[in-house]
């Protein structure tokens, strides 16, 4: 028997299929998986005696705005200490490129992905040579913004695009795609893009279906009008003949408590007809740009940063309108411009979406927020722990299969998200019975419990409780998607 390059020794191994773990050896060659059961006498140049605990896929995140966060922290340590080896970025619309027009500063929501003009890229293939030439710890898939593309062709947002601007658009959509983004994603709700008609987006999407893409969206409304929303997304899918993903998908607003009901069921009956996901994260609060309007359906805001009064941040928005002698909305708008957390969801509907069988598992964070959402650290150690192992909301194959192969059939991620011979060796290495998450809205930067190894195309990231600094990460394209 050859020799191998790692190997794992008496791991319960989880194959991210959903099915019952097995107890028994894993070796990889490269960065690939070479063998998998009782490997005997096998020997390798690194030996781990895994002692029973739980040996994954690693954890793919549906949903990330780490487009920046990959060139700037490479190290991605909130991710990797997770168990995240790839994450989806360029969601909600904002993408790092293409941007075309000239901004002193990226206006909102832009900023939320970074504060300065050069930050950005013009196109989607200088970014990606960047990402090559400067590798992070995990790997990367990249969606192309809409906001991105009204801005590079629109000076008037407040506005359906013209034919012309739609086929202008077309094209950076349509660069884009062929440089590697696996697909087209919406923020509709905020302002750049809330005048965008359906009828826009269905045209743009159409430039997916020849490159298997898929249309990713953060709905117009996820509170009263959720459920039009929804049929919103699915016509475009269906018209523009195209996989629709939802974004973070929820019910915002006390009067909306409860409807995940009717939301889910809207969701699984679209599914029969046509390809439809979904993705969440395990916590009653959201996070975005702050905005006057959109405080007052909140039952608590906290200020995750504030250009306007930088000591705003980490603090709730309450007590601040108090200081400053207003309501809460004016007082959103002194600190513009800003982001904030805002809870505003019910714990029944986060359990409801979480359980159900379509949905992925997505963190959704802003790692460089100065005070941000514990999303960013916590999410995927918070579902195994709390919603998994103490509230036994799924069991724990089903938990690690919405982190796995689930996401990586939705987004085409050949070779990734399950244990197989000749699959990728993304790896995570972690105690069932200790993981959990330590990051809350107090202390949101604090690391998970339980995760021992991580592996990414073969090399150690994590060990330990710390980052090793190896960068194996790539930027991954397209495959099959939702074809299973």
């Amino acid at each position: 028997m050859p020799e191998f390059d790692m190997l794992f020794r008496g791991a319960m191994l989880f194959d991210g299929l959903g099915s019952p773990p097995v107890r028994g050896d894993l070796a990889v060659v490269g960065d690939r998986i070479a063998a998998i059961g009782d490997l005997g006498p096998a020997s390798a140049r690194r030996t781990i005696d895994a002692g029973g605990l739980a040996l994954a896929p690693g954890f793919i995140d549906a949903h990330c705005h780490d487009d920046r966060a990959l060139l700037d922290t490479p190290d991605l340590t909130p991710k990797v200490s997770q168990g995240v080896t790839t994450v989806v970025n360029g969601n909600c619309g904002i993408s790092l490129a293409p941007l075309r027009q000239g901004f002193q500063e990226p206006p909102p929501p832009l900023n939320l992905l970074a504060k300065t003009r050069e930050a950005f890229f013009a196109e989607v293939s200088d970014y990606f040579a960047t990402l090559r030439r400067r590798p992070a710890a995990v790997n990367s898939v990249m969606l192309c913004g809409h906001t991105n593309l009204r801005h590079a062709v629109m000076s008037d947002y407040e506005r359906a695009a013209t034919g012309e601007e739609i086929v202008a658009m077309g094209d950076l959509l349509e660069a884009a795609l062929q440089a590697g983004c696996i697909g087209l994603s919406t923020g509709l709700f905020y302002p750049p893009a809330v005048h965008a008609p359906t009828e826009e987006i269905i045209e743009l999407a159409r430039c997916l279906a020849a490159h298997g893409g898929l249309y990713v969206t953060h709905m117009r409304d996820e509170g009263d009008g959720v459920l039009t929303s929804l049929e919103e997304t699915f016509r475009i899918g269906t018209e523009a003949g195209v996989p629709v993903i939802v974004s973070h998908h929820k019910c915002v607003g006390r009067a909306n408590f409860g409807r995940s009901r009717e939301t889910l069921a809207a969701l699984n009956e679209a599914g029969k007809h046509q390809p439809v996901g979904v993705d969440a994260y395990p916590y009653d609060a959201s996070a975005t740009i702050l905005q006057a309007g959109r405080v007052a359906a909140a039952m608590r805001v906290m200020v995750t940063w504030s250009d306007a009064v930088p000591g705003a941040t980490g603090r709730d928005l309450a007590e601040i309108a108090a200081e400053m002698g207003c309501d809460i909305m004016e007082a959103a708008r002194r600190l513009q411009p800003g982001g904030a957390i805002y809870f505003q969801l019910d714990e029944s509907d986060v359990r409801r979406i979480l359980a159900d069988p379509m949905t992925m598992i997505g963190s959704d964070g802003i790692l460089a927020d100065r005070h941000p959402h514990p999303r960013g650290w916590g999410t995927f150690p918070r579902v195994l722990g709390r919603y998994c192992r103490d509230e036994k909301l799924f069991p724990l194959p089903e938990a690690i299969r919405k982190m796995t192969s689930l996401t990586a059939r939705r987004f085409g991620l050949d070779g990734r998200g399950v244990l197989a011979e000749d699959a990728f060796a993304d790896l995570v290495l972690f105690d069932a019975a200790r993981v959990a998450d330590r990051a809350d809205y107090e202390e949101p930067r604090r690391t998970a419990a339980g995760l021992e190894r991580v592996v990414v195309n073969g090399r150690e990231v994590f060990a330990g409780g710390e980052v090793t600094g190896e960068r194996p990460g790539r930027p991954l394209g397209r495959g099959r998607g939702f074809g299973g």
